[in-house]
């Protein structure tokens, strides 16, 4: 366990992507098996260790800590893991007794029952340093948090072994832990493993954004304009009776969506956007669409409620058939014939639109059609499906953010690097409720601001802190007095889960607005004005 903590403690505070891919790539050729397959699963949450919960640690804790002592280090540190792993008392170990394996750590907790779970767990810790608790509590619960995607993990696998990330991902799925062949492989030991998976993932091809001149001396009649939905990109795969659904990242979330996978009745891996609704009457919001992601199973209630369909985009492979190789204009063809043999509730075609000049586009973009569309995306006629962002096949152009002035209500500390500081911020506007003026909260956001700004806004919520809600601070929010951000967002629908009434989608802090009075922040009617005709989630 010695080495994993050691790098999950070093990739917390290496904030550069440079950094984090040399930290994992050193660490995997240093690490021994089966240990470096355990990580590797721990690190694309690969891993499952169902017999531990939060609620387990915390029972565990009480179990050995006074309740209070432990209600306030959970308040002053403000992350369970790392309150446990600090208070955690000291079983009198050395560094002779030697260190628990990661693989032994793995194994021991993946043949326990939940039944014996508590007595197991505890009894693993005690043979562990404070860090090394700490990444262990992070691993079983599946919450690393320490900046490190799936994708950069696999790059730090392709670095190591000189390989090229699209060919390692196209094996990903085939693969099983503790990844012993694919270990082999990238060190040359043997040969590629052989994959004879059905329906894998293909690395999917993304776009450039349009950056000031990008398409200055382009030909608008080399390129197709198709508009750019509000949902999660993903990959229908289809081959042998195997029916997967992938999102962007080459997550596996059939379980989600299997009454989508029923509908699947082709040889094919189509390239699309996942939205809920019905083709052709209508589309719902990213909200809606939320109550369907991240969950391993979907009641019947929810998939009425909430109907998933795909926004067919491209055609990667027909009847056995790599088609990727071919212009976009070929595979369009293909993709229409096949369109017309799929479920129309389940499956539709993502329209061609007719333009002029980039002028034109830039319209379009800026006022599109449905609420639910973001933007315009831009292909080359003549492009083949290159996995990654290559420069100037395709590109995305999205419509201005949103922006209103808010008022900082509530602050939390962060995790990591930042868990010393109060970096987490719920932000209100104002609503007049039976006479009065209040601030109602309507989002929550943790970046868009630097690290001198984070100094600044830690600095006002101590010195003006009001209320204590556990790691929850409420500061001072009135009408003379308030910290105003301007925030920035990519849209907003209407929302009977929240306060407000209204959800925002990625809002993020764009301005510090010292100079603004708390009063002359933006209301709720000023919100709710923006959401047009976004329906009700």
């Amino acid at each position: 366990m010695k080495a994993f903590s050691e790098l999950i403690d070093r990739l917390v505070l290496t904030p550069a992507r440079n950094g984090k891919l040399a930290l994992l790539t050193d660490y995997f050729a240093q690490t021994p098996d089966p240990d470096r397959g355990y990580a590797l699963a721990a690190l694309t949450e690969g891993l499952d260790i169902p017999a531990v919960k939060p609620a387990l640690l915390r029972a565990l804790a009480l179990e050995r800590i006074d309740e209070v002592l432990f209600a306030y280090s959970y308040d002053y540190v403000g992350d369970l893991a790392e309150t446990i792993s600090l208070i955690w008392p000291d079983t009198g170990r050395t560094e002779e007794d030697g260190s628990l394996s990661l693989s032994a750590f793995v194994e021991t907790l993946s043949a326990t029952s939940k039944l014996d779970a508590p007595k197991v767990f505890a009894s693993l810790l005690d043979q562990l340093d404070p860090s090394e608790r700490y990444a262990a509590i992070k691993l079983v619960t599946g919450g690393l948090r320490i900046g490190v995607s799936a994708r950069l993990t696999r790059q730090a696998l392709a670095n190591l072994g000189g390989k090229d990330i699209i060919e390692l991902e196209e094996l990903w799925h085939g693969l099983e832990m503790p990844y012993r062949d694919l270990f082999a492989w990238l060190e040359n030991k043997a040969d590629k493993p052989q994959n004879n998976a059905l329906a894998l993932f293909r690395p999917v091809m993304l776009a450039n954004a349009v950056q000031t001149g990008d398409l200055d001396g382009l030909d608008p009649d080399d390129y197709r304009l198709e508009w750019k939905w509000d949902g999660i990109r993903v990959q229908v795969s289809s081959e042998g009776g195997v029916r997967k659904l992938y999102s962007r990242s080459g997550d596996d979330i059939s379980g989600a969506f299997l009454d989508l996978l029923d509908a699947v009745d082709f040889e094919a891996v189509i390239d699309g956007e996942l939205l809920v609704g019905r083709p052709g009457e209508y589309v719902g919001t990213f909200n809606e669409l939320q109550q369907r992601l991240n969950r391993k199973t979907v009641s019947q209630k929810l998939q009425k409620q909430y109907p998933a369909f795909v926004r067919c985009y491209d055609l990667l492979m027909l009847d056995g058939t790599d088609t990727r190789s071919l212009p976009l204009t070929e595979r369009r063809k293909r993709l229409e014939t096949l369109i017309q043999t799929l479920d129309t509730e389940r499956f539709d075609l993502s329209p061609q639109l007719d333009f002029d000049d980039w002028a034109q586009v830039d319209d379009m973009r800026k006022q599109p059609e449905h609420p639910v569309i973001e933007g315009v995306m831009l292909k080359h006629k003549d492009s083949p499906y290159i996995p990654g962002r290559k420069k100037g096949p395709w590109f995305k152009w999205k419509r201005d953010p949103h922006t209103i002035d808010a008022v900082l209500m509530y602050a939390q500390r962060g995790h990591g690097k930042r868990s010393s500081y109060y970096s987490d911020y719920t932000f209100g506007v104002w609503q007049d409720s039976e006479g009065r003026r209040e601030l109602v909260p309507v989002g929550k956001a943790y970046f868009g601001f630097s690290d001198a700004e984070l100094k600044l806004i830690d600095k006002y919520v101590r010195e003006n802190t009001v209320d204590r809600f556990g790691p929850v601070r409420a500061v001072t929010a009135t009408t003379e007095k308030g910290l105003v951000f301007e925030v920035a967002f990519e849209g907003i629908a209407r929302s009977k889960r929240h306060k407000s009434g209204v959800a925002m989608r990625f809002p993020r802090i764009s301005r510090l607005r010292w100079d603004k009075p708390a009063n002359e922040a933006d209301t709720l009617e000023t919100l709710e004005s923006m959401i047009e005709t976004a329906p009700v989630d």
